[in-house]
């Protein structure tokens, strides 16, 4: 399989991970403070994997290290400003629209910083993205306040660490490369609970089973195959890609707390699909191409 056929797959699979992620981590801040649940979660995921991946960590040179450090920092301050925004925004809908924004800038920071020009078909993809996105996300209220800069501040954050990740896994290996970027992130986030909150371990075991759902499944293995799927293809090819992760989330919220998708929702939803499409046509043409039959 063409590896960048391969990255398509690969990605779709986490976006599908990452939606049942946000099931998992709501059920389980019913009982964990929500800085402390990301610390615990990430840096555990974390460990999971350095314990697989020891001798190849220990080959890492300094160089290595550095790059698959900055990851981790980048990521670990885009989930304290999301956290923060968490806290502070009027409006979920919005800040859900301005955490995804990141995934759009992305094939246009990533030009910005030297990397390849994006093709035609990612410009024409993102009307389609950022429509589909506001309509998913947006109703007739819009504030703008701290909470919203917050969250604007983590997707810019994760436009970063999405672009130096893509260009990480490409030289080191995803598993050391997952479980230092997950580490670091841990530790950050640990670091302000620390300051924040008031740490409490006692959880039911439904809890702790939707804590442990949320660190093996949506973390360790979630951010491995994302990480891998990132060294396949560049950043302005797997980007749009991600952006299914809400479609997939408010399909799954709505299946599993029993909601009827609005109107808007199914519309903003068709739109992302019809932005995928619109990135992977060449790819989409060929393949449509290679299943007719030869007369």
């Amino acid at each position: 399989m063409n590896p960048h056929h391969r990255a398509d797959l690969l990605l779709v699979a986490t976006t599908l991970i990452a939606a049942a992620g946000w099931i998992f981590s709501k059920e389980a801040l019913a009982g964990f403070s929500p800085l402390l649940f990301i610390a615990l979660r990430f840096s555990g995921a974390g460990l999971v994997l350095a314990f697989f991946c020891l001798k190849p960590l220990k080959n890492l040179n300094k160089m290595q290290w550095a790059t698959a450090l900055k990851v981790g920092a980048l990521f670990g301050f885009a989930m304290v400003f999301w956290i923060l925004g968490l806290q502070h925004a009027q409006h979920l809908g919005v800040g859900a629209f301005l955490t995804s924004l990141g995934v759009v800038m992305v094939p246009l920071l990533n030009f910005a910083l030297g990397g390849e020009k994006p093709s035609r078909f990612a410009f024409l993809s993102l009307p389609f993205v950022i429509s589909g996105l506001a309509v998913l996300s947006l109703d007739s209220e819009f504030y703008f306040g701290w909470g919203e800069l917050c969250f604007l501040l983590s997707a810019t954050f994760l436009a970063f660490m999405f672009i130096f990740n893509s260009r990480a896994a490409a030289g080191i290996s995803a598993l050391p490369l997952t479980s230092i970027q997950l580490l670091v992130t841990g530790l950050i986030t640990g670091g302000v609970s620390l300051v924040f909150e008031e740490w409490n371990f006692q959880h039911t075991p439904a809890i702790w089973g939707w804590f442990f759902a949320s660190l093996f499944l949506a973390t360790s293995l979630r951010f491995l195959m994302q990480t891998y799927a990132q060294g396949l293809a560049p950043p302005s090819h797997t980007a749009i890609i991600m952006t299914l992760e809400p479609v997939w989330t408010a399909l799954l919220a709505s299946f599993w707390f029993s909601e009827v998708m609005s109107f808007s929702q199914l519309l903003g939803c068709t739109l992302i699909f019809l932005a995928v499409l619109v990135n992977r046509l060449p790819a989409l043409r060929l393949w449509l191409k290679s299943k007719r039959p030869h007369l």
